[in-house]
């Protein structure tokens, strides 16, 4: 195996920004408390190709809900890798927890965005069950699985990377 990336919390301040951003109910206790509980993510067994990331706080989706989820984490990574982030197939199974993009992909340059490369994932759950999906604080949401990734020989990328999603300009 080769060791390419570190996970890493972003800061206190990032994190209670974009919690308040999304979530307007909690006060700046309760999401210190949040941000204190978030665990790195780690893979279940050595076997394992996805790295769990947690629910930093609990939640209820029911049939149809949407949610964006701040996960308090950010990826540095080599080079010529990617990081993409799934849901984690229990929950895709039992609920049909479905990524609102499909697939996160989560660059190598991420990391140095004007955001500190805070990883967010929004999920839905598309249950036609009538499933309603309680989570629990700590809980796995999402898996991130590297992998690494090749260029075209007359590639010639000289974009730079100032945030999230669309920040590349294309």
């Amino acid at each position: 195996m080769k060791r390419i990336a570190r996970f890493f919390k972003v800061s206190r301040e990032r994190f209670m920004e974009d919690m308040k951003d999304t979530f307007e109910q909690y006060d700046d206790e309760a999401i210190l408390d949040m941000y204190e509980g978030i665990d790195l993510p780690t893979r279940a067994t050595g076997g394992s190709a996805g790295y769990d990331f947690r629910a930093p706080f609990a939640f209820s989706l029911s049939p149809g809900e949407t949610i964006k989820i701040p996960t308090g984490i950010r990826v540095k990574m080599d080079e010529g890798w990617v990081l993409s982030l799934y849901p984690r197939s229990g929950l895709g199974f039992k609920y049909r927890l479905q990524m609102n993009n499909t697939v996160g992909i989560i660059d190598s340059d991420y990391f140095y965005s004007d955001n500190e490369g805070h990883i967010f994932v929004k999920l839905t759950n598309d249950s036609n069950e009538g499933k309603t999906l309680d989570v629990a604080r700590g809980a796995g949401l999402v898996q991130g699985i590297f992998m690494e990734y090749g260029i075209t020989e007359d590639d010639c990328a000289e974009g730079e990377r100032n945030g999230g999603f669309g920040s590349t300009g294309v």
